[in-house]
């Protein structure tokens, strides 16, 4: 069942949507070369427990397995679900922080994909259109439109600069769960899929590659990575489907500084 949430829903979830939309400016201040992934986690996880929440992601069952961090960080060829560890950013690497909470009976969920330092053209051009295509998507998703009119209108912007959509993973429903329904792929045709409704809260979330689409999992039994090894990026933001325009609950408001380097 696709849940119709309440006001006071709403503002709950909406405290989690800008509790992770912080938690990832934070851990955006400090990526840098030669900082570990694991750093970057035990910040997240400080910066949500000092704000009276817990991590969504620790400990998140999926297929009797449970995700050992606060947050999926994901570099260059690997797509999503990255588990930290002492690996080091390097100049010029794309770092793609996805980030869950949980406070008050209800979940956070956002993502956004750094840049370490200087940056390649061709990465920032796929920063790029991957961020402004989930704008694209997010216009879609008003009342009396379909699900497909968010995934069309993700992958008709992204593959015009010949880029594609992972198929494996979509956005999704939220609010007592993480994950809950409808999914919203990244890829499909207009007028189809469920009837998006006033009240309903989703999280769109594109994650491009820059080569084929064709991903596989890693052997640690968590990352998605690029079949041929081109990098990957990967936005998300939680919205409220409204009449004429959706509600955003979370926001990229505190990490434009990072944004801004990708405009040029």
């Amino acid at each position: 069942m696709i849940k119709i949430r309440t006001a006071k829903e709403i503002e709950l979830l909406r405290e989690n949507a800008l509790l992770v939309s912080k938690t990832l400016a934070e851990v955006g201040r400090h990526i840098a070369p030669g900082v570990s992934t694991k750093t970057l986690d035990r910040i997240a996880e400080t910066f949500i427990r000092d704000h009276g929440a817990e991590p969504g992601f620790l400990g998140y069952q999926v297929d009797n397995k449970r995700f050992p961090a606060t947050l999926c960080i994901s570099i260059n060829d690997t797509v999503v679900h990255g588990i930290p560890s002492d690996e080091v950013l390097k100049e010029g690497d794309l770092v793609s922080v996805d980030c869950g909470t949980r406070y008050k009976g209800f979940y956070g969920d956002s993502a956004y994909t750094f840049g370490v330092g200087e940056l390649s053209d061709k990465n920032k051009k796929l920063l790029r259109v991957t961020h402004d295509a989930l704008f694209k998507g997010i216009e879609q998703a008003t009342s009396g439109r379909r699900v497909g009119d968010i995934s069309y209108s993700v992958q008709s912007y992204v593959e015009q600069f010949g880029y594609s959509v992972v198929r494996e993973m979509v956005g999704h429903g939220i609010g007592t769960k993480m994950h809950e329904r409808p999914d919203v792929p990244n890829f499909g045709h207009r007028g189809r899929g469920k009837l998006l409704s006033e009240g309903m809260v989703i999280c769109i979330e594109p994650m491009i590659n820059a080569g084929e689409k064709g991903v596989y999992l890693d052997d640690d039994d968590w990352a998605l990575k690029t079949a041929d090894h081109k990098n990957s990026a990967h936005f998300e933001l939680t919205l409220v489907v409204r009449a004429g325009k959706p509600e955003l609950l979370s926001t990229f408001n505190y990490i434009d500084e990072y944004y801004s380097k990708y405009q040029t």
